[in-house]
Order: structure tokens, then C-alpha cells, then sequence
């Protein structure tokens, strides 16, 4: 898909891990029409409020659970980049943690909510961060949905030296559709299936077998009606706790503090 769009440099950002982008390499070694694109090594890094944090450049994994400013000292040992994901979004971004990056994650396509990208973007230029955008892709349809043009050399050292110092220009920058949302999901909470089974055998044991049963419908045919429509409420909520978050005021944190019922309860009421 990066060769289909004319994608010549990819950072690959798996979560918590650095295999991804060995496994690319190792793809790209044996399919010789890749040979032209640049594959450069990079984390998304869970800290311990379970915010993310981008890693550009580094040549060690970081573990994840470190609280943000162990998790910044280690990348900067490694002479790599750190850059706020999404830090507007609601259950997942370090929001105004942000400015101790080197890198603020101004648009992100999966935040179709559309405040937490307005609210980074306004972020970063008060407090003169550079900013990128990020495609977030976890499937290939949405590989390339935001490019990022740099000022540099053709090598990691020039491309992260030109980051440092805000020689980066958003491209381009367009949100996933409905449908790549659903797809993403799918595939999140499939390869998720056997941990939430676990975590809810060892936590909420009354609800584990319903939950097994709903994530083996789910997983076997997504696009049916009833989730499909489960899928359109969630992103309704999605869009009404960011937007008591990010424009009216409401405490993130309290998202992370009460049960589903009372979240539900709060992203309804007007």
C-alpha cells in the first residue's frame, strides 16, 4: 500500500514493541520492488495513566507502564524523538503533558470526534510545539490517510535532527471513514479476544460468558445490523465526552474513575 501511494519513508509505530518494524524489514529483504522505501524504527508507548507517547528513532524497545517523564528520558538516551499521540483524546491522551514532547500529534485520523484534533492543534501552537499528523493505521486501507513531508538528508539521523527543529510540514491529513473505523475495531478486538477473556474471568467473572459469546459473534460477522448500530452509538458517545472534555471543562480524568453506566449516563445528558 506505501508503494501504491507513493510512500518513499514509513515509521513503523507498533504498540509497546519494536517486532513490527523487524518483521517489515524482513518483508521488504525479500520482495525486491520495495527496496526504495525507507523502514525507520519506532514505538507507541503506553506510560502508566495509559496515555501514548510516539518514539521515532529508537534502536531499544521502551517498556511501557513508566510514568511520562522516565518514558522521555529513555527515548532521549536513544538520541530519538518523542511526540504526543492524539493527545486530546479521551481515555488515551497525555493532553497538556503534551508540551514536554518533542512533538505534538496536532491531527490524528481515528479522532473523528473532531474537538480532541482542534483542541491539539490550538495546543500546540500557543505553546510553539511542532506538529505532525498521524494516520494511526492498524489496517491497510488507512495506511498513508496523513503524510508528513520533512525538510532533511535521506537518512534517520538528518530526518530526526529536522524534527528536533519543526522542519516538518503537514501534507496531507484526512480522517478515516465510518467504515475503516468498523474495519479497525474488528481487528482490535479480535486480536484482543483471548486478554479481555482473561481480564474478565479474573475481574468480572459473572460477566464472562456472556462476553465470550459477544466477542464470537462479533468476530465472525462484524457487519451485522446490531453491531454495526452498537458501533454508531459508540462513536456518538465518543464525540459527546470529548466534546464535555475538550470544550466544556469536564474533568478527563472522571472518564477513567466511573463505570460504563455512569459515562453512558453523563455523555447523554446534555
Amino acid at each position: 500500500m506505501a508503494l501504491k501511494r507513493k510512500i518513499d519513508v514509513l515509521f513503523i509505530t507498533n504498540h509497546n514493541t519494536l517486532d513490527g518494524y523487524r518483521q517489515v524489514l524482513e518483508y521488504q529483504k525479500n520482495h525486491d520492488k520495495l527496496r526504495n522505501i525507507k523502514i525507520y524504527p519506532a514505538e507507541e508507548i503506553t506510560i502508566d495513566n495509559q496515555g501514548h507517547v510516539l518514539a521515532y528513532g529508537i534502536t531499544q524497545q521502551i517498556k511501557s507502564g513508566m510514568t511520562l517523564g522516565e518514558t522521555l528520558d529513555d527515548i532521549k538516551c536513544q538520541n530519538a524523538v518523542s511526540c504526543a499521540a492524539h493527545p486530546f483524546a479521551v481515555t488515551n491522551g497525555i493532553r497538556e503533558m503534551a508540551s514536554k514532547c518533542n512533538m505534538i500529534e496536532s491531527f490524528n485520523s481515528n479522532n473523528v470526534d473532531l474537538f480532541s484534533n482542534v483542541v491539539a492543534e490550538i495546543f500546540a501552537k500557543y505553546n510553539n510545539i511542532p506538529t505532525v499528523a498521524g494516520s494511526d493505521s492498524h489496517i491497510v486501507p488507512t495506511i498513508g490517510r496523513c503524510i508528513n513531508t520533512i525538510e532533511s538528508e535521506a537518512n534517520l539521523d538528518s530526518i530526526l535532527q529536522s524534527m528536533r527543529h519543526g522542519k516538518v510540514r503537514i501534507a496531507s491529513a484526512n480522517y478515516a471513514s465510518k467504515d475503516e473505523l468498523y474495519q479497525h475495531a474488528h481487528y482490535i478486538l479480535s486480536n484482543s479476544k483471548d486478554l479481555l477473556l482473561c481480564y474478565a474471568l479474573e475481574h468480572h467473572p459473572r460477566v464472562y460468558w456472556a462476553l465470550k459469546w459477544a466477542l464470537n459473534s462479533y468476530s465472525t460477522n462484524p457487519y451485522r445490523r446490531f453491531w454495526k448500530a452498537l458501533g454508531s452509538f459508540t462513536l456518538y458517545l465518543t464525540k459527546r465526552a470529548s466534546e464535555k472534555v475538550n470544550v466544556k471543562g469536564y474533568n478527563p480524568h472522571v472518564f477513567e474513575q466511573r463505570s460504563w453506566r455512569a459515562l453512558i449516563s453523563m455523555s447523554l445528558v446534555p
